[in-house]
């Protein structure tokens, strides 16, 4: 056949839908394959606090003063994370002290207070605190109930996973720092923190002032990505007037604020001025 054979082919009648047919029966639209195995926010924070100590139980002493983040140095940032585990102890038994606390300030103390002592310590103790969180939730059980902390009321299950997602991002803080690679998530965590980053956009679009309505198709490719609607300041759900498609751990990593929308290999489609704000709206989750 030539090309100008080739050019005046005209496929058989109804052959995209039965292309489309067939494919909706291999796979749903939306649907990762393989299927990543669901795991409970409890499972999620368990795997990344121990993650994080496997991380911390590798450090050299020098390690330990190496600068992180803001003004702290590695024991300085598991510092703050033993005063993050205490403010979640606080808010889990109802005290309102924490509910708008701001989260930097309110952690700072207990960060300030490892200066000079031993790394071991510090690393224990930050082991025991967050061991103090996981039978607390276990003993409790009631992930829907409403837990509200740093000014975000959220059920427990999606704080405990807001918790999975901050030790990840802390983990790889330490890590950059060691000059060691940098660690993903296993699937089913990351599944849960990619639902719960997605689910939180509308709150991201309002702190940075995205106007609305925008529509988004959101698609992260990789385990434990997916495919959602997110409608942002409408009634939705409406044909989507952006579609962003993009990799599933820089989504994370953006929703962190370690990444800029220009670190990500992004295919976007529809208006770009609205997903530049939905891309900004991303990064204005994280807490740090």
């Amino acid at each position: 056949m030539t090309a100008g054979q080739r050019d005046h082919v005209v496929p058989p009648a109804g052959l995209r839908e039965r292309v489309m047919a067939a494919s909706l029966m291999a796979r749903p639209a939306g649907r990762a394959i393989p299927e990543v195995p669901a795991i409970s926010p409890v499972e999620a924070f368990s795997r990344a606090a121990d993650a994080f100590y496997g991380l911390l139980c590798t450090l050299d002493e020098p390690d330990w003063h190496r600068h992180v983040l803001r003004d702290l140095d590695v024991q300085g940032l598991v510092g703050h994370l033993i005063g993050v585990e205490d403010d979640m102890a606080r808010a889990m038994a109802g005290d309102p002290g924490v509910a708008q606390a701001d989260h930097v300030a309110s952690t700072q103390p207990a960060a300030e207070r490892q200066a000079g002592r031993p790394a071991a310590a510090t690393r224990a103790d930050w082991r025991q605190a967050a061991d103090r969180t996981l039978e607390t939730v276990r003993e409790t059980g009631d992930l829907a109930a409403t837990v509200t902390l740093w000014g975000i009321p959220l059920p427990l299950g999606a704080m405990l996973v807001g918790r999975a997602f901050e030790l990840w991002s802390h983990e790889n803080d330490i890590r950059r720092a060691a000059g060691r690679p940098a660690s993903v998530p296993d699937a089913p965590t990351l599944a849960l923190m990619t639902g719960l980053a997605t689910s939180l956009l509308p709150f991201g679009a309002i702190k940075t002032g995205l106007p609305g309505p925008v529509n988004v198709r959101l698609v992260l490719t990789g385990p434990g990505g997916g495919t959602w609607d997110i409608a942002i300041g409408g009634d939705g759900p409406e044909p989507a007037s952006v579609a962003i498609v993009t990799d599933v751990v820089g989504f994370c990593r953006l929703a962190a604020n370690r990444a800029t929308p220009a670190d990500l290999d992004l295919y976007v489609t529809g208006d770009r001025g609205q997903a530049a704000g939905v891309l900004a709206a991303t990064a204005a989750l994280a807490l740090d």
